[in-house]
C-alpha cells in the first residue's frame, strides 16, 4: 500500500492502486496569470452582485486547473461570500465546483483556519438544506463532508453534523454514474476512517448495499478492486489508530453474517481489502479478522461451485475472486476456491470461447465489434493480473483433493484442445482481412500458453511422484504433451518451466510403451493434415501453410524420437510414417530436419531380432529416399538427409537391397547435378557434398555393398571435369590413407589405383581432342609424383 500521508486525494490514491486510474480529459494546463485572473472574475461577482456566464467560466478554468491548483484561506473566505451570499443568484452546475474547490482546499492545506473549517461546514449544510441534490452535487457533497470529518481539527459537535448529513445523502435515492463511484468511495472512506460505532454501522450498509440499490453504478471488476482498496485504506488507519471496535464491528457486520441487499463481488473485494490490512500488522487481534474474511470468500466460492456458473451473472464475481485471491497474499486453501479460478481462467481471464463464436457467428460481417472488444479485454484488470491469479492458481491446485485436482486438470486439457481447432479456424478466416485482430488474439493466447506452462509444472510436482500410481502418471504425461504440441504455436521464447515439464512427461512415456503409443495415435491424421481449407476471402490454404498445425506437428516430431524405441512397427507405418514423409516436403527448414531426425530415430531404434520393425525400416527406406532425393537441393537440409542415409547404412542388415538401392540413388542424383558442373566456372555445391556424402559411405557401408558403392562412384568420378576429379581424388587419397579398417583397406587401394589411372586416361583422351596446355601436363605430372607417395604410405 502507497504511503497515505502523500495522498492528497483519495480518489486518485484508490483508482492508481485499483490500476484505473486515467486521465481526466476535462483537466488542461492553466497559467498563474489564467488561475489569478479567474479568482479576480470572482471576487466581482460580489462587488457587482451579480454571477454571470463570464463568472461561471472563471470558476471551470479553476476546477480545470486539476491538482495543481492550490487553495489558500483567502479564497476559501471568497467562496464562502459567495456561496452565503443572499443577492446572488448561483446556477445549480456551479455548486458542485464551488465544493470542489473547498475540497481541494481541506485535503492540500497542511493547516486550515479552524474557523473557515466550521464556516465552511455550515456553508455546505445550508446548500444541501436549501438546494436540490443533483447527482453531481451528491457526489462533490460526500467527497467534501467526508474530507471535513477526516480533519483532526474539526470540532466533535460540526464532525457529527457533517456525519447525519453524510449518512442521510447516502441513505437518499439517487443515480450515481460510473464515473462518480471513486469519488463516493473516496468520501465514505474519509467518513469511516473517523466516526464513531453509530455512523461507522450506516456508513458501511450503504457502501456495501450501493450496488443493489435502485439506481446504483453498475457492477463491474473494477469498481470490485476500488473497494478493497477502500477497505483496506479503512482498516490499516483503524489499525494504526488503534480502533479495534471498529474493525470487530467490520467483521461482523460485513463477514460474520450474510446481507442479502450487499453485492456478493462488494463484499469478495470487502473481504480481500480486510486480508491486505491484516498483512500489513503483526496485532494478534486480527487473527479473527482474517478468519471471518477467509471464511466469507469461501462460502460465496462455495455458493458458485453449488450452481451452473452462468456466465452473465456470476463473470464479475468470478473475476473478483480471482483478483482478491491474488491481491491477498498467501490465503487459505478449498476445493471451491480451485475450481472459481478454473472457471475464471477459462471463461474471463482467457474468454476464448466468448470469442471465437462471436466471431463464427457474424464471419464476414465482424470487424470493428470484434477489434474493440478484444483489445478492451487487453486493457483490462483481470488480464492485466493473469500472471498473479496463475500463480494462486498453482498454489490452489497443490492443496486440493486428489478428486478436484483431477477435475480441474480435465478442464485445463480440454481448453488446450479446444484453443488449436477454434484458432485455426478463426485465424482462417481473418487472414487478410482483419490482421490487427490476429494479433490481439494472439497476445491472449500467449498468456494463456503461460498459463498452462506453469499448471502442467505444478501437475508433474503432484502427479509424477513414487507414491502416485504409474498408471495415472503415464496418462498425466501423455495429456500434458497433447496439451503443449496444441499451444506449441503461441511459444515465443524459451521457459524453463515448459523445458522442466517436458523433460520430467517425455522422461515418463518413453518408459511406457502403452503411454508412448497413445501419445503417437493422437498426432492428427494425414487426410487432417492434407485437408485443404479456404478462407472467407476464397484464398486456398494447404497443409504446409497451415502455420499452427505445423506447430503442431513440429512438436510430435521433436518429441517422437525420444520414445521410437517403444513405438511398434504397425503403429509407426500407419501414424508417423505418413506424417514424417509429407513434412519432409515443407517448405520450413526446421520441420524439415524435424522429420529426418524422426526417421533416424525409429532407423536406429529396436533390434534386429524383430524381424516386423526390420521389414518395415528396409520398407522406408525407398520412399525416404525418393522424397529425399526429389527436394535436394532446395527443400531437403543435406545435413538432414546425410544423417538418415548414414543411419540407415549402420542400422540395416548387411547386403539389403534397401542399402544397394541408396547407393544407386545418390550416384544417380549426383550424376545428374554434376552434369550441370560441365557448364559452370565453380564448382556446383550441391554435387560437392553428395560427392562428400558418397565418399563418406565407402568407411560406412558393409564389405557386401561396398564394390557396388565404388564400380558406382568410379563411374560418376571419370565423368567429372578435372578439377572435379582433382578435388574427388585428393579427398580419397586423405581418406584412405587415414583408414585403419584391415578388411576393407587393401580394397580400397586397389581402386584408388585404378580410378586415378581410370582418371588420367579420361584426361589424356580428352587431351588429344584439345591442344593440352602446359598446366594440364604439369598437374598430371604432379599427380603421378603423389600417387607413387600415398601408395608407399599406403
Amino acid at each position: 500500500m502507497a504511503k497515505q500521508a502523500q495522498t492528497f486525494f483519495l480518489e486518485e490514491w484508490i483508482q492508481t492502486n485499483s490500476g484505473t486510474a486515467a486521465i481526466n480529459k476535462t483537466t488542461t494546463p492553466q497559467s498563474a496569470r489564467a488561475i489569478i485572473q479567474a479568482w479576480a472574475h470572482l471576487r466581482d461577482s460580489l462587488t457587482q452582485k451579480s454571477f454571470t456566464q463570464q463568472h461561471y467560466q472563471s470558476l471551470q478554468t479553476l476546477i480545470n486547473s486539476g491538482i495543481s491548483l492550490y487553495v489558500a484561506d483567502p479564497q476559501v473566505k471568497l467562496v464562502i461570500s459567495i456561496l452565503s451570499a443572499s443577492h446572488l443568484s448561483l446556477p445549480s452546475e456551479s455548486y458542485p465546483l464551488f465544493l470542489r474547490l473547498l475540497y481541494i482546499w481541506v485535503r492540500k492545506s497542511s493547516k486550515p483556519s479552524l474557523t473557515l473549517v466550521h464556516s465552511s461546514i455550515d456553508v455546505v449544510l445550508q446548500l444541501f438544506s436549501s438546494q436540490p441534490v443533483t447527482v453531481k452535487f451528491f457526489t462533490e457533497g460526500i467527497l467534501l463532508l467526508g474530507a471535513f470529518t477526516f480533519l483532526p481539527s474539526t470540532s466533535h459537535e460540526k464532525r457529527t453534523q457533517c456525519l447525519d448529513m453524510f449518512c442521510k445523502l447516502l441513505e437518499q435515492d439517487y443515480n450515481l454514474f460510473d464515473d462518480l463511484v471513486p469519488s463516493v468511495l473516496a468520501g465514505m472512506g474519509y467518513a469511516l476512517s473517523s466516526c464513531g460505532a453509530i455512523h461507522f454501522t450506516r456508513i458501511l450498509d450503504s457502501l456495501f448495499g450501493m450496488w443493489n440499490k435502485q439506481g446504483g453504478p453498475s457492477v463491474s471488476v473494477s469498481h470490485g478492486v476500488m473497494v478493497l482498496h477502500l477497505v483496506e485504506w479503512v482498516l490499516y488507519n483503524c489499525i494504526q489508530s488503534q480502533s479495534f471496535e471498529k474493525i470487530a464491528t467490520f467483521a461482523r457486520q460485513i463477514l460474520e453474517a450474510s446481507n442479502a441487499r450487499y453485492a456478493p463481488f462488494c463484499v469478495v473485494m470487502g473481504a480481500a481489502g480486510a486480508l491486505r490490512a491484516s498483512n500489513r500488522s503483526v496485532s494478534t487481534g486480527l487473527k479473527e479478522l482474517r478468519s471471518y474474511a477467509e471464511k466469507r470468500i469461501e462460502i460465496i466460492a462455495n455458493d458458485i461451485v453449488s450452481k451452473n456458473v452462468n456466465e452473465a451473472k456470476d463473470g464479475v464475481l468470478l473475476q473478483c475472486i480471482s483478483l482478491a485471491l491474488a491481491r491477498s497474499g498467501d490465503v487459505f486453501s478449498s476445493d471451491s476456491l480451485l475450481l472459481c479460478l478454473a472457471s475464471a481462467l477459462l471463461t474471463e481471464i482467457f474468454p476464448f470461447t466468448r470469442f471465437y463464436s462471436k466471431i463464427l457467428e457474424v464471419h464476414v460481417n465482424f470487424s470493428t465489434t470484434g477489434i474493440h472488444e478484444v483489445n478492451e479485454h487487453l486493457q483490462s484488470i483481470i488480464f492485466k493480473e493473469a500472471g498473479m491469479i496463475t500463480n494462486v492458481f498453482c498454489k490452489q491446485y497443490a492443496r486440493a483433493s486428489e478428486g478436484t485436482k483431477t477435475e480441474v486438470e480435465n478442464l485445463i486439457w480440454d481448453f488446450c484442445q479446444d484453443v488449436y481447432m477454434s484458432h485455426r479456424q478463426v485465424v482462417l478466416m481473418l487472414r487478410g482481412k482483419n490482421e490487427d485482430l490476429i494479433q490481439d488474439l494472439e497476445e491472449i493466447t500467449l498468456r494463456a500458453f503461460y498459463m498452462v506452462v506453469f499448471f502442467a509444472l505444478a501437475v508433474t510436482k503432484q502427479k509424477l511422484v513414487p507414491n502416485v500410481p504409474r498408471e495415472i502418471q503415464m496418462d498425466i504425461s501423455v495429456k500434458i504433451l497433447i496439451s503443449f504440441s496444441c499451444l506449441e504455436y503461441f511459444r515465443r521464447m524459451r521457459l524453463s518451466e515448459y523445458m522442466d515439464t517436458i523433460r520430467a512427461v517425455a522422461g515418463s512415456v518413453q518408459e511406457d510403451q502403452i503411454a508412448c503409443v497413445s501419445f503417437v495415435e493422437s498426432i492428427p491424421s494425414y487426410g487432417d493434415l492434407t485437408k485443404v481449407h479456404v478462407s472467407s476471402n476464397k484464398m486456398e490454404f494447404t497443409w504446409s501453410k497451415d502455420e499452427m498445425q505445423t506447430s503442431r506437428i513440429l512438436f510430435y516430431l521433436r518429441v517422437i524420437p525420444t520414445c521410437a524405441e517403444c513405438i511398434p512397427a504397425p503403429v509407426f507405418r500407419k501414424t508417423v510414417a505418413p506424417i514424417l514423409f509429407l513434412y519432409m516436403g515443407h517448405p520450413n527448414e526446421k520441420v524439415t530436419r524435424a522429420s529426418h531426425s524422426t526417421f533416424v530415430a525409429f532407423i536406429s531404434s529396436g533390434k534386429d531380432v524383430d524381424s516386423e520393425r526390420v521389414l518395415l525400416k528396409e520398407q522406408l527406406v525407398y520412399y525416404y529416399m525418393q522424397r529425399s532425393l526429389e527436394g535436394y537441393p532446395g527443400v531437403t537440409p543435406f545435413e538432414g538427409m546425410a544423417s538418415g542415409v548414414a543411419a540407415l547404412v549402420r542400422y540395416l542388415p548387411a547386403g539389403s537391397p534397401s542399402i544397394f538401392y541408396c547407393v544407386h540413388s545418390l550416384v544417380e542424383k549426383a550424376s545428374s547435378l554434376c552434369n550441370e558442373w560441365k557448364d559452370l566456372d565453380d564448382e556446383p555445391e550441391p554435387c560437392k557434398k553428395l560427392l562428400d556424402l558418397l565418399l563418406r559411405l565407402l568407411s560406412l557401408v558393409d564389405i557386401q555393398v561396398l564394390p557396388s558403392l565404388m564400380k558406382l562412384l568410379a563411374q560418376l568420378v571419370v565423368q567429372l571435369p578435372e578439377d572435379g576429379q582433382n578435388m574427388v581424388l585428393n579427398d580419397l587419397y586423405a581418406q584412405v590413407s587415414d583408414s585403419d579398417d584391415v578388411t576393407r583397406k587393401p580394397a580400397l587401394v586397389s581402386w584408388v589405383q585404378s580410378l586415378s589411372y581410370l582418371s588420367s586416361q579420361a584426361t589424356i583422351n580428352g587431351a588429344t581432342k584439345r591442344p593440352e596446355s602446359s598446366g594440364a601436363k604439369s598437374w598430371n605430372k604432379g599427380r603421378l609424383l603423389g600417387l607413387n607417395r600415398i601408395f608407399a604410405r599406403l
